[in-house]
C-alpha cells in the first residue's frame, strides 16, 4: 500500500496499479503512471471521479482516462486485500457485483490526516480541532499568540500556493506589519490530462446558495489556437449572477487550464463583472480568448457558439 509520496519514490514503473480514491491526487498520479505504460484501475466510492468538481468537467477527464486505458469504477468500494507472490489481490464491491483486482502496487488516496500527533502541541498549549488540524485566526496565529501555523496542517484547501500565501501573512504579522489571510479567490489546479482549473463557485454551488445563475460555456474546439495545437478537448465555463452580472466563478478543463485560471482569479479578487471580462480585448490567436468568449456567452452575445435564450 502506497501513499502519493511513496508512489513518486518507486524505483521502477509498476505493471499494474490500483488507485483507491478517484479524487485529485488519485487521478493526477493515475494519469502519470498510465502515460508511463502502467495498467491503472481507479476505485471511487462516490458517483463521479473528482468529487466536488463540476460534473461536466469530471466527464471530460473521465473520457480522457478511458482513452489512456484507465479503468474507472465509481460507486465502488475496496473491501479487502491479500498479498500473494509479491502482488496484491484486492476485492471490491461495484454496481456490477463483486470484483477482484490484481496489482503490483496499490495507491491509497482517500484523504489525509494532519501530521500533528508527534508535535506535543498540548505542552505548548496549542489547540487543534477534532480532526487534529491546528486552529488559527486570519493572521495565522494559533491560540498561543507567538506561535503561528500555515499550510495543510491548518486545514483545507490543501494547496501549495495557499500555504505560501499563509506563510507570507504569518511572516509579515510576526514582523509587526498589518497582514491578514483575507482573499476572495483561491484558484485550484488539477494536473490531469486535460488539466482542470477552477476559481470561485461552480453552477451547483451558486444555485445552492439561492443565486439566480446564468452560464457561459465555450468549447476549446471553437478557439483557433487550441485547434492549431491539436488540443481542442474541454471548455471554459463562466458562472454569472443573472441579476447583477457579477462573476461568481470559472471552471476550465483543457489545454493550459492551470495558466489561464489566474486571469479569472484576479477578476474575482477585484470584484469584476462578467461585462468587464467580455469587454476586455484578448489577443488572437490565444487560448485565453475562450475566457472572453465564455463571458460573452453568459451575456447572450457570443460569436462562436450558439447563445442560450
Amino acid at each position: 500500500m502506497l501513499s502519493s509520496k511513496e508512489a513518486l519514490e518507486l524505483a521502477a514503473t509498476p505493471r499494474a496499479l490500483l488507485v483507491i480514491g478517484g479524487g485529485i491526487t488519485g487521478l493526477e498520479m493515475g494519469t502519470y503512471f498510465a502515460k508511463l505504460g502502467t495498467k491503472v484501475t481507479v476505485i471511487e466510492l462516490l458517483d463521479q471521479i473528482l468529487p466536488g468538481v463540476d460534473a461536466e468537467v469530471a466527464r471530460i477527464v473521465a473520457r480522457s482516462l478511458k482513452k489512456l486505458g484507465v479503468d474507472v469504477h465509481v460507486r465502488s468500494k475496496a473491501t479487502g486485500w491479500t498479498a500473494k507472490d509479491g502482488r496484491v489481490l484486492v476485492t471490491a464491491e461495484t454496481p456490477d457485483g463483486p470484483l477482484q483486482l490484481d496489482a503490483d502496487k496499490v495507491l491509497v488516496t482517500v484523504g489525509r490526516k494532519p501530521n500533528t500527533t508527534g508535535l506535543n502541541l498540548a505542552a505548548a498549549g496549542v489547540q487543534t480541532d477534532a480532526k487534529g488540524f491546528i486552529t488559527v485566526d486570519k493572521e495565522m496565529r494559533t491560540n498561543v499568540p507567538h506561535i503561528f501555523a500555515i499550510g495543510d496542517v491548518v486545514g483545507q484547501p490543501f494547496l501549495a500556493h495557499k500555504a505560501s500565501k499563509e506563510g507570507i501573512v504569518a511572516a509579515e504579522v510576526a514582523a509587526g506589519h498589518p497582514a491578514s489571510a483575507d482573499w476572495r479567490a483561491m484558484p485550484s489546479a488539477i494536473f490531469t490530462d486535460p488539466e482542470v482549473a477552477t476559481v470561485g463557485l461552480d453552477e451547483a454551488q451558486a444555485t445552492a446558495q439561492g443565486l439566480q445563475v446564468r452560464i457561459g460555456k465555450v468549447p476549446f474546439a471553437a478557439i483557433g489556437r487550441a485547434l492549431a495545437a491539436g488540443e481542442a478537448e474541454g471548455f471554459v465555463k463562466v458562472v454569472m449572477d443573472a441579476k447583477t452580472e457579477r462573476l461568481l466563478g470559472v471552471q476550465i478543463v483543457g489545454p493550459d487550464a492551470s495558466d489561464i485560471i489566474s486571469e479569472m482569479a484576479i477578476a474575482l479578487e477585484m470584484g469584476a463583472s462578467v461585462q468587464d471580462i467580455a469587454l476586455t480585448i484578448h489577443p488572437h490567436p490565444t487560448l485565453p480568448e475562450a475566457i472572453m468568449e465564455a463571458a460573452e456567452a453568459a451575456l447572450g452575445r457570443a460569436i462562436h457558439v450558439a447563445n442560450r435564450k
